[in-house]
Protein backbone atom coordinates (compact mmCIF):
# COMPACT_ATOMS: atom_id res chain seq x y z
CA UNK A 1 0.00 0.00 0.00
CA UNK A 2 1.18 3.63 -0.49
CA UNK A 3 0.64 4.74 2.70
CA UNK A 4 1.79 2.94 5.92
CA UNK A 5 -0.37 3.94 8.63
CA UNK A 6 0.28 3.01 12.63
CA UNK A 7 4.10 2.33 12.89
CA UNK A 8 5.56 4.28 15.43
CA UNK A 9 8.09 6.53 16.01
CA UNK A 10 10.57 4.19 17.37
CA UNK A 11 9.66 1.26 14.04
CA UNK A 12 10.56 3.22 11.32
CA UNK A 13 10.17 1.64 8.21
CA UNK A 14 13.51 0.30 6.58
CA UNK A 15 13.48 2.74 3.83
CA UNK A 16 13.56 5.79 6.51
CA UNK A 17 16.70 3.85 8.50
CA UNK A 18 20.17 5.38 7.78
CA UNK A 19 23.31 5.95 9.52
CA UNK A 20 24.00 9.59 10.49
CA UNK A 21 27.31 11.01 8.29
CA UNK A 22 29.62 13.07 10.28
CA UNK A 23 32.63 12.43 8.36
CA UNK A 24 33.89 14.73 5.44
CA UNK A 25 34.02 18.64 6.19
CA UNK A 26 31.05 18.05 8.97
CA UNK A 27 33.60 19.34 11.82
CA UNK A 28 34.84 22.60 9.65
CA UNK A 29 31.25 23.56 8.90
CA UNK A 30 30.27 23.23 12.40
CA UNK A 31 33.51 25.34 13.24
CA UNK A 32 32.68 27.96 10.82
CA UNK A 33 28.99 28.34 11.92
CA UNK A 34 30.07 29.15 15.19
CA UNK A 35 32.84 30.83 14.36
CA UNK A 36 30.21 33.40 12.56
CA UNK A 37 27.62 32.76 15.02
CA UNK A 38 25.14 31.48 12.37
CA UNK A 39 21.92 29.51 12.84
CA UNK A 40 20.67 26.82 9.64
CA UNK A 41 17.81 25.35 9.67
CA UNK A 42 19.52 21.79 9.39
CA UNK A 43 20.32 22.02 13.28
CA UNK A 44 17.21 24.56 14.29
CA UNK A 45 14.38 22.39 12.41
CA UNK A 46 16.52 19.49 13.53
CA UNK A 47 16.30 18.08 9.43
CA UNK A 48 17.54 14.29 9.04
CA UNK A 49 19.92 15.62 6.46
CA UNK A 50 22.18 17.67 8.50
CA UNK A 51 24.89 15.32 8.78
CA UNK A 52 24.71 15.02 5.40
CA UNK A 53 24.86 18.24 4.42
CA UNK A 54 27.45 19.33 6.87
CA UNK A 55 29.59 16.41 5.60
CA UNK A 56 29.50 17.63 2.18
CA UNK A 57 30.67 20.73 3.11
CA UNK A 58 27.34 22.98 2.66
CA UNK A 59 24.61 23.86 4.83
CA UNK A 60 20.84 26.27 4.77
CA UNK A 61 21.25 29.83 6.56
CA UNK A 62 18.63 30.45 8.87
CA UNK A 63 18.14 34.43 9.16
CA UNK A 64 16.55 36.65 10.91
CA UNK A 65 17.59 34.80 14.19
CA UNK A 66 16.77 31.44 15.38
CA UNK A 67 13.08 32.18 17.00
CA UNK A 68 9.70 32.53 14.74
CA UNK A 69 6.77 34.50 15.81
CA UNK A 70 4.44 31.21 15.15
CA UNK A 71 4.21 28.08 16.63
CA UNK A 72 3.63 25.53 13.64
CA UNK A 73 2.69 22.41 15.18
CA UNK A 74 5.43 20.04 12.82
CA UNK A 75 8.30 22.58 13.04
CA UNK A 76 11.39 22.27 15.54
CA UNK A 77 12.15 25.76 15.80
CA UNK A 78 11.88 27.57 18.92
CA UNK A 79 8.68 30.14 19.42
CA UNK A 80 9.10 33.04 21.94
CA UNK A 81 9.58 36.77 21.21
CA UNK A 82 12.57 37.13 19.19
CA UNK A 83 15.20 39.62 19.65
CA UNK A 84 15.63 42.54 17.65
CA UNK A 85 17.28 41.58 13.91
CA UNK A 86 20.79 41.73 14.01
CA UNK A 87 22.26 44.02 11.20
CA UNK A 88 25.75 42.42 10.95
CA UNK A 89 23.89 38.64 10.10
CA UNK A 90 23.86 39.54 6.12
CA UNK A 91 27.36 40.19 6.00
CA UNK A 92 28.25 36.78 8.33
CA UNK A 93 26.10 34.93 5.78
CA UNK A 94 27.70 36.24 3.04
CA UNK A 95 31.39 35.05 4.30
CA UNK A 96 30.19 31.64 5.39
CA UNK A 97 28.95 31.58 1.79
CA UNK A 98 32.24 32.81 0.12
CA UNK A 99 34.24 30.31 2.62
CA UNK A 100 32.74 27.79 1.42
CA UNK A 101 32.78 27.85 -1.86
CA UNK A 102 29.17 27.11 -2.50
CA UNK A 103 28.07 27.44 -5.94
CA UNK A 104 24.12 27.09 -4.63
CA UNK A 105 23.23 29.05 -1.46
CA UNK A 106 20.29 28.42 0.11
CA UNK A 107 18.92 31.22 2.94
CA UNK A 108 15.85 30.35 4.57
CA UNK A 109 14.12 32.88 7.50
CA UNK A 110 12.21 32.22 10.24
CA UNK A 111 8.73 34.19 10.39
CA UNK A 112 8.87 37.84 11.75
CA UNK A 113 5.40 38.70 12.20
CA UNK A 114 6.89 41.37 14.60
CA UNK A 115 8.41 43.26 12.54
CA UNK A 116 6.90 45.82 9.67
CA UNK A 117 7.98 44.47 7.09
CA UNK A 118 8.19 40.97 8.18
CA UNK A 119 11.95 41.06 7.56
CA UNK A 120 11.93 41.15 4.47
CA UNK A 121 14.69 43.76 3.65
CA UNK A 122 16.99 41.80 6.23
CA UNK A 123 16.51 38.74 3.80
CA UNK A 124 17.22 41.17 0.43
CA UNK A 125 20.39 42.73 2.29
CA UNK A 126 21.56 38.98 3.03
CA UNK A 127 20.95 38.50 -0.91
CA UNK A 128 22.57 41.57 -1.92
CA UNK A 129 25.83 41.03 0.46
CA UNK A 130 26.02 37.34 -0.55
CA UNK A 131 26.28 38.60 -4.24
CA UNK A 132 29.27 41.07 -3.28
CA UNK A 133 31.24 38.58 -1.77
CA UNK A 134 30.55 35.61 -3.92
CA UNK A 135 29.69 36.80 -7.27
CA UNK A 136 29.43 32.82 -8.66
CA UNK A 137 27.04 31.85 -6.44
CA UNK A 138 23.52 31.30 -7.02
CA UNK A 139 21.06 32.23 -4.61
CA UNK A 140 17.78 30.24 -3.10
CA UNK A 141 15.79 32.03 -0.73
CA UNK A 142 13.03 30.18 1.13
CA UNK A 143 10.71 33.25 2.53
CA UNK A 144 7.94 33.07 5.61
CA UNK A 145 4.09 34.65 3.59
CA UNK A 146 5.22 38.19 4.84
CA UNK A 147 1.58 37.98 6.26
CA UNK A 148 0.59 38.70 3.03
CA UNK A 149 2.58 41.70 1.88
CA UNK A 150 2.85 42.20 -1.47
CA UNK A 151 5.37 44.96 -0.90
CA UNK A 152 7.49 42.47 1.18
CA UNK A 153 7.41 40.16 -1.44
CA UNK A 154 8.52 42.77 -4.12
CA UNK A 155 11.31 43.65 -1.54
CA UNK A 156 12.85 40.39 -1.54
CA UNK A 157 12.37 39.94 -5.27
CA UNK A 158 14.04 43.38 -5.91
CA UNK A 159 17.77 41.81 -4.64
CA UNK A 160 17.22 39.48 -7.25
CA UNK A 161 17.22 35.77 -5.89
CA UNK A 162 17.96 32.78 -8.42
CA UNK A 163 14.97 30.94 -6.66
CA UNK A 164 12.32 32.39 -4.62
CA UNK A 165 10.67 29.25 -2.51
CA UNK A 166 8.03 29.60 -0.29
CA UNK A 167 6.28 26.43 1.30
CA UNK A 168 2.52 25.67 1.44
CA UNK A 169 3.74 22.42 3.96
CA UNK A 170 0.71 20.30 3.40
CA UNK A 171 -3.08 20.69 2.35
CA UNK A 172 -5.61 23.17 2.85
CA UNK A 173 -8.34 20.92 4.89
CA UNK A 174 -4.93 20.39 7.64
CA UNK A 175 -4.05 24.28 7.87
CA UNK A 176 -5.49 24.71 11.33
CA UNK A 177 -3.89 21.81 12.95
CA UNK A 178 -0.78 22.26 11.01
CA UNK A 179 -0.13 25.78 10.29
CA UNK A 180 -3.07 27.99 12.49
CA UNK A 181 -1.24 31.25 12.02
CA UNK A 182 -1.03 30.69 8.05
CA UNK A 183 -3.47 30.78 5.63
CA UNK A 184 -3.48 28.35 2.46
CA UNK A 185 -4.56 30.70 -0.02
CA UNK A 186 -2.33 33.61 1.18
CA UNK A 187 1.13 31.28 0.71
CA UNK A 188 -0.64 30.50 -2.92
CA UNK A 189 -0.70 34.51 -3.16
CA UNK A 190 2.66 34.68 -2.23
CA UNK A 191 3.87 32.67 -5.35
CA UNK A 192 1.54 34.13 -7.89
CA UNK A 193 2.94 37.98 -6.65
CA UNK A 194 6.52 36.35 -6.98
CA UNK A 195 5.65 34.46 -10.46
CA UNK A 196 3.68 38.10 -12.36
CA UNK A 197 6.22 40.61 -10.51
CA UNK A 198 9.44 38.74 -11.47
CA UNK A 199 8.25 36.40 -14.49
CA UNK A 200 12.52 35.50 -14.81
CA UNK A 201 13.05 34.28 -11.20
CA UNK A 202 11.85 30.49 -11.03
CA UNK A 203 9.03 29.58 -7.97
CA UNK A 204 9.41 26.72 -5.77
CA UNK A 205 7.02 25.50 -3.00
CA UNK A 206 7.08 22.00 -0.87
CA UNK A 207 4.85 19.30 0.94
CA UNK A 208 5.69 17.21 4.02
CA UNK A 209 3.52 14.09 3.87
CA UNK A 210 2.06 11.96 6.35
CA UNK A 211 0.19 14.58 8.14
CA UNK A 212 -2.89 13.00 7.12
CA UNK A 213 -3.52 14.15 3.91
CA UNK A 214 -5.21 11.83 0.98
CA UNK A 215 -3.53 11.28 -2.50
CA UNK A 216 -6.17 13.37 -4.21
CA UNK A 217 -5.62 16.06 -1.59
CA UNK A 218 -1.49 16.36 -2.45
CA UNK A 219 -2.65 16.43 -6.09
CA UNK A 220 -5.12 19.43 -5.84
CA UNK A 221 -2.12 21.03 -4.40
CA UNK A 222 0.28 20.41 -6.71
CA UNK A 223 -2.29 21.38 -9.48
CA UNK A 224 -2.81 24.56 -7.47
CA UNK A 225 0.85 25.43 -6.93
CA UNK A 226 1.10 24.78 -11.16
CA UNK A 227 -1.79 27.75 -11.35
CA UNK A 228 0.29 29.98 -8.98
CA UNK A 229 3.58 29.70 -11.80
CA UNK A 230 5.15 27.30 -9.36
CA UNK A 231 8.00 25.40 -11.58
CA UNK A 232 10.01 23.65 -8.61
CA UNK A 233 8.11 21.08 -6.43
CA UNK A 234 9.61 19.11 -3.17
CA UNK A 235 7.63 16.60 -1.97
CA UNK A 236 9.07 14.95 1.56
CA UNK A 237 7.95 12.60 4.74
CA UNK A 238 7.20 14.53 7.61
CA UNK A 239 9.11 13.25 10.80
CA UNK A 240 7.90 14.23 14.36
CA UNK A 241 10.86 15.89 15.84
CA UNK A 242 9.50 15.79 19.55
CA UNK A 243 6.87 14.78 21.48
CA UNK A 244 5.13 17.96 21.90
CA UNK A 245 4.90 18.07 17.82
CA UNK A 246 2.26 16.54 15.56
CA UNK A 247 2.44 12.18 15.57
CA UNK A 248 3.14 10.95 12.10
CA UNK A 249 -0.25 10.27 10.88
CA UNK A 250 1.32 7.50 8.00
CA UNK A 251 5.06 6.71 6.45
CA UNK A 252 4.75 6.97 2.64
CA UNK A 253 6.07 4.67 0.58
CA UNK A 254 8.82 5.37 -1.75
CA UNK A 255 6.65 4.20 -4.61
CA UNK A 256 4.41 6.57 -3.64
CA UNK A 257 6.67 9.42 -3.94
CA UNK A 258 7.79 8.35 -7.03
CA UNK A 259 4.69 8.27 -8.36
CA UNK A 260 3.73 11.92 -7.20
CA UNK A 261 7.01 13.06 -8.95
CA UNK A 262 5.70 11.77 -12.62
CA UNK A 263 2.46 13.19 -11.28
CA UNK A 264 4.18 16.49 -10.96
CA UNK A 265 6.37 16.48 -14.13
CA UNK A 266 3.21 15.45 -16.02
CA UNK A 267 1.34 18.68 -14.70
CA UNK A 268 4.42 20.61 -16.22
CA UNK A 269 6.58 21.27 -13.06
CA UNK A 270 10.20 21.17 -14.71
CA UNK A 271 11.81 20.15 -11.33
CA UNK A 272 9.94 17.55 -8.99
CA UNK A 273 12.01 16.00 -6.14
CA UNK A 274 9.94 13.39 -4.09
CA UNK A 275 11.30 11.17 -1.64
CA UNK A 276 11.33 10.21 1.90
CA UNK A 277 14.16 12.59 2.91
CA UNK A 278 13.57 14.82 0.36
CA UNK A 279 13.57 18.62 2.34
CA UNK A 280 12.78 22.03 0.70
CA UNK A 281 16.93 22.81 0.45
CA UNK A 282 17.97 19.11 0.17
CA UNK A 283 20.43 19.06 -3.27
CA UNK A 284 18.79 22.48 -4.18
CA UNK A 285 21.24 23.37 -7.16
CA UNK A 286 20.58 19.70 -8.80
CA UNK A 287 16.33 20.90 -8.46
CA UNK A 288 17.05 24.49 -9.79
CA UNK A 289 19.12 23.11 -12.75
CA UNK A 290 22.78 24.34 -11.73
Amino acid sequence: MAYEHGISAERLPAWLRRPLARSGEYQAVEGLLGELRLSTVCREAKCPNRGECYASGTATFLVAGDVCTRGCAFCAVETRSPAPLDPGEPGRVAEAVARLGLRHAVVTMVTRDDCGDGAAGHVAATIRAIRAAAPGAAIEVLVSDFGGSSDAVDTVLEAAPDVFNHNVETVSRLYSTVRPQADYARSLRVLERARVRAPRIPTKSGLMLGLGETREEVLEVMRDLRAAGCELLTLGQYLRPSARHLPVAAFVEPAEFARFARDGRRMGFSGVASAPFVRSSHHAAELAGR
